[in-house]
């Protein structure tokens, strides 16, 4: 068993870098990064400091449901990260924890 660092990045699927969703611009950022291991899920609700309710839609249809990313790796990668994130998504929402990986 290995001690290490989970960061999850909260976001929605409607926030953007330029031309591109904003978790694909992070996760190509922490690919790059080279961080051991990371992903993206799409989850159907979710609420955050503004209040506001993300759902599915009329008809299922929704342009802003929660996403979540979640990167797992040594302590000092991911804290490194962490301000290049917030560069990029400064009301995004980050959290670590420390998880053991077998």
């Amino acid at each position: 068993m290995k001690t290490q660092l989970q960061m999850t990045i909260y976001l929605n699927e409607a926030d953007r870098f330029g031309d591109f969703p904003l978790y694909e611009e992070l996760l190509r950022r922490l690919f790059h990064a080279h961080v051991a291991g990371a992903t993206v899920m799409k989850a159907w609700m979710g609420f955050g400091r503004h209040a506001f309710v993300h759902r599915q839609g009329l008809f299922g249809v929704s342009d802003d449901h929660p996403i979540v990313i979640i990167a797992v790796d040594d302590a000092d990668k991911i804290r490194a990260l962490v301000p290049v994130i917030k560069r990029l998504a400064p009301e995004t929402l980050i959290t670590l924890q420390e998880v053991e990986t077998a």
